[in-house]
């Protein structure tokens, strides 16, 4: 199980199967605001969905390719942080994240990133986590900034959202860049 405190407030924790209706509710909630930059919202329908998705999850972290974590704020459910896949050969990873609308502004996303970049270069001793975030996704941008990452290129059309295709910013973080801190 992947428990990690970060704060008296914040923690992070791996989805469970008993997390699903509050998973499902949260997106649920914030559809018109998650759609903007995510291409799997219209996918999620119901609670079913939100519970196969964990289901999913559970099984690549089972696999030690990554994890699904929810940000826990005030005992409520903000939020998804995770490894999107374990290279081991090349000692890298990536990490991906969302928040709900209400629970943006309060730094949980920059707190649990970099739980999340500590976790990666620490525990899983990996020497590469990238971010990828939209051009024009300004908030998901300004977290791997503000923790210097270093912005290394585009990746034209990288990724089609419902009726159009976004550009992506690769930022990259080394372990030795991180240390040096």
């Amino acid at each position: 199980m992947f428990i990690c405190s970060i704060d008296r407030d914040v923690y992070l924790k791996l989805l469970t199967r008993e997390d699903a209706e509050r998973l499902f509710a949260l997106v649920d909630s914030c559809r018109p605001h998650l759609r903007r930059w995510l291409p799997w919202v219209d996918a999620v329908k119901a609670v079913e969905d939100s519970r196969a998705f964990i289901e999913g999850t559970l099984k690549k972290f089972a696999a030690g390719n990554g994890f699904e974590a929810g940000i826990w704020y005030k005992g409520e459910l903000a939020g998804v942080i995770g490894l999107h896949y374990i290279d081991r050969n090349n000692r890298k990873t990536s990490i991906g994240y969302w928040l709900g609308e209400p629970f943006q502004g309060l730094g949980l996303m920059t707190k649990s990133c970099k739980a999340c970049i500590d976790y990666v270069f620490q525990e899983l001793k990996l020497n590469r986590v990238e971010i990828r975030c939209a051009v024009e996704n300004q908030k998901s941008r300004a977290i791997p900034e503000r923790l210097g990452f270093v912005n290394e290129g585009t990746i034209r059309e990288a990724e089609w959202l419902y009726d159009h295709f976004v550009d992506h910013i690769v930022y990259g973080m080394i372990a030795s860049e991180w240390r040096a801190r």
